[in-house]
């Protein structure tokens, strides 16, 4: 097979900095190494790897969703989770898969780009 693992997602944004400090608060993502590009943007960090560009300064689609769904990550604490979404009075959706029992999380960023994270069964139990 050709591909190996998820290399990164990028999102286009109007709002560098707003949208870096959506993902690291409610993420944990961190800022790290970004080459010198011609263009603004952040690279936000999952421990080594960085998992996301954001990218600023290009134009946005209308309406702003695009051919991606989502974007998913795997997480621990829902409970905290839950408690920024709703500091902030952002709507999201939990579920249960019925098959592997993933507790899903669903939320949209400041951009409109869906956001998954994933939880083990018992964060689900914990969280209601």
């Amino acid at each position: 097979m050709a591909v190996t693992a998820m290399n990164h997602f990028t999102i286009l944004t109007d709002d560098v900095a707003g949208t870096q400090r959506f993902y690291e608060d409610m993420l944990g993502l961190q800022s790290g190494y970004r080459p010198p590009l011609k263009f603004p943007g952040v690279w936000l960090y999952c421990g080594a790897q960085a998992v996301l560009h954001v990218i600023g300064g290009r134009a946005l689609p209308e309406p702003r969703a695009g051919v991606i769904d989502h974007m998913a990550f795997s997480g621990q604490d829902l409970t905290a989770t839950l408690a920024k979404l709703k500091a902030r009075n952002l709507q999201y959706e939990l579920r249960m898969t019925p098959d592997d029992r993933v507790c899903q999380l669903f939320f949209y960023d400041p951009n409109g780009a869906r956001v998954e994270i994933d939880y083990a069964p018992e964060e689900y139990a914990k969280a209601q």
